[in-house]
């Protein structure tokens, strides 16, 4: 596909504004592989959602914490907190937080069981190791918070921020993740003496289990696996509960009223994560709103190709008297001195350099070489212009039914509200695309 005909392949526009106004629209998740800009869409979809008159909050479960600095925060935690600066007159308002994995399960545990049997849960020294680092547990908890977030309804759009790369899809596989932990022969073999109980629990722990307890002791080691067992007994209870409420989740975020965004960059290996993304939702029967593709280059003189610069820049590098007054002319002498030139380079004399010591590039006007460089410029510009729109079209080629929107890419990094409301207007087609 040429420059001069862009567009050969084009997508559904993703209107942003109309999903961010759109009172149905509860909760939107933003995905996508690390380093596409998903932290800063999130807080700017946050910012003008708000700013629009929507009561907003947004949850990242980024560890980058580049969301405070944005929006102005000191730290984020476990409690949304209220972003100043935002403009309510529309009557909307801005919270954000960052997901504590442990502290939200300790919330759980504290809700969902009595005082006595959540001190021992919390002290087990194998729930603290399994809160603090268990594979899995922070998309659970992160779903645990997105359920209780929505349960409040302080706000009527949650904006959640995933994790990057493809573990942002454990944020969907988190209760089959756990229902199978849970379900698991080893989990059943472990809860099976407290299921039992009393003493002939014991008798079916040091009969029926001796050989494998001895097993696991070696392996595991005496105190973990009395941990473990320990930490099992104590849950029994509200294993049921966490399967249910992640299955609840998960309906919640198939539910209508949830939209899911992909975000990318115009770059190979973040589009093709992005086209396993927009898959994977089809096939989970999560309702995808579109893709966002962040950083794209444009220019503000796009009718000027790569080789037009680039030529344009050679002749401007042209010593002043190859020049005539309507600009380059033919030079059928420039190969005898050019021929002369080289004679005297034989000598030990620099080419370039004239009788008088003087260079070729002293003859050519400091404007001149500025305009030269400029087109360079443009010129490298350009093709980065044309690789971001092959690698696009391929994707579209792909997905052709995916609704986009390009972001422009802003000149230095986002660091305040101004830079979000600026992605904001980016991402509502509010700023002309060059950048």
């Amino acid at each position: 596909m040429s420059l001069e005909n862009p567009g050969d392949l084009e997508s559904p526009v993703l209107a942003i504004d109309p999903l961010l106004d759109d009172p149905k629209t509860r909760i939107i998740v933003c995905c996508g592989s690390g380093g596409v800009g998903k932290t800063t869409t999130a807080a700017a979809l946050g910012v003008r959602a708000a700013e629009r008159g929507r009561k907003a909050v947004v949850l990242t479960i980024d560890p980058a914490r580049r969301l405070a600095q944005s929006m102005g925060l000191t730290e984020l935690d476990n409690t949304p907190r209220p972003v100043t600066g935002v403009d309510e007159s529309a009557g909307g308002t801005l919270h954000a937080m960052m997901l504590d994995m442990k502290r939200t399960f300790d919330e759980v545990v504290l809700q969902h069981s009595d005082p006595e049997r959540a001190r021992a849960i919390l002290a087990n020294p194998f729930y603290q190791s399994l809160s603090a680092g268990f594979a899995g547990t922070q998309e659970y908890m992160a779903m645990e918070k997105l359920g209780q977030l929505r349960a409040l309804d302080a706000w009527d759009l949650i904006i959640v921020d995933t994790p990057p790369s493809r573990s942002a899809l454990d944020f969907l596989d988190a209760p089959q993740r756990l229902g199978s932990f849970l379900d698991g022969k080893f989990i059943k073999l472990l809860m099976a003496p407290a299921k039992v109980g009393g003493r002939a629990g014991m008798k079916f722990l040091n009969v029926g289990m001796s050989m494998m307890t001895g097993a696991l002791s070696k392996v595991m080691g005496a105190h973990l696996l009395r941990d473990v067992q320990t930490f099992i007994a104590a849950m029994d209870t509200m294993f049921g509960g966490f399967r249910k409420r992640a299955d609840a989740t998960y309906k919640l975020l198939q539910a209508p009223g949830t939209a899911f965004l992909v975000v990318a960059a115009p770059e190979r290996d973040a589009l093709r994560e992005a086209a396993y993304f927009v898959e994977r939702l089809a096939a989970e029967d999560m309702p995808l709103a579109g893709l966002v593709l962040n950083r794209v280059h444009g220019s503000g003189a796009p009718q000027l190709t790569a080789e037009r610069a680039l030529a344009a820049a050679q002749a401007l590098e042209e010593p002043r008297e190859n020049l005539g007054d309507g600009g380059i002319v033919d030079r059928e002498a420039g190969k005898t001195d050019s021929i002369a030139e080289g004679a005297e380079g034989a000598e030990g004399t620099d080419p370039k350099t004239r009788a008088d010591g003087t260079s070729d590039d002293a003859t050519i006007p400091p404007e001149q070489r500025l305009a030269a460089g400029l087109l360079r410029l443009h010129a490298e510009r350009m093709r980065v212009v044309a690789r971001e729109r092959r690698t696009r079209d391929r994707f579209v080629s792909v997905h052709p039914e995916v609704p986009m929107v390009d972001v422009a890419a802003l000149p230095g990094d986002v660091h305040d509200l101004d830079g979000l409301r600026s992605i904001g207007e980016r991402l509502a087609g509010d700023h002309p695309a060059a950048a």
